[in-house]
């Protein structure tokens, strides 16, 4: 009877401890080499307190302003080029294509030179938001000097995803889909 209560007390004991053993090796020791999302994320850094003009209105744009709703940002100059309509284009279609969900998505456009987008480009534009942009955001936004990056703010105002200067739209919709459907907050 003792050996018979060794076998089960160790039987127990391997099903308990076999679980976290597995866990502690999956976490360690395998890395996946694929991830779901396209968008690559980065160490969340949040935005300064410092206001920026705004372009199309009057007043100026401040992080709070964006709290509470997620925001595709991008940074680029007045001169609108084919990868800045690109960008914009990517940016409205990602947040149309949420549904009912769009409110939860705001669009931003930080013109780094200080003039103004043309007018024809803007009408096309709903819903978008232009200021002129801040050295101290730019600084928290990964190679935003070297490319024309899209960003995404979370609710709380941390930069925390980066898409392509080329983005595929449907992939970047993909990712706002989850961010969304998995969010508690925006």
């Amino acid at each position: 009877m003792r050996a018979e209560a060794r076998r089960t007390l160790l039987a127990l004991a391997v099903v308990c401890l076999l679980p976290a053993a597995l866990s502690y090796l999956a976490y360690f020791f395998w890395k996946p080499s694929q991830t779901v999302n396209y968008g690559e994320l980065i160490a969340p850094v949040v935005l300064p307190e410092a206001r920026l003009a705004r372009l199309l209105e009057a007043g100026e744009l401040e992080r709070e302003a964006l709290g509470g709703r997620w925001t595709l940002v991008y940074v680029g100059s007045s001169a609108c080029a084919d990868a800045c309509g690109k960008a914009l284009y990517a940016m409205r279609q990602a947040r149309v294509a949420q549904g009912k969900d769009r409110h939860r998505v705001e669009r931003l456009w930080l013109v780094t030179d200080g003039g103004t987008p043309e007018e024809g480009l803007l009408r096309a534009e709903d819903r978008l938001t232009v200021a002129v942009a801040d050295p101290d955001w730019l600084a928290v936004m990964p190679g935003a000097g070297q490319a024309a990056y899209l960003y995404l703010v979370d609710p709380r105002g941390y930069v925390m995803m980066r898409f392509p200067e080329h983005p595929d739209v449907g992939q970047m919709i993909g990712d706002l889909k989850r961010l969304l459907k998995f969010s508690g907050v925006g």
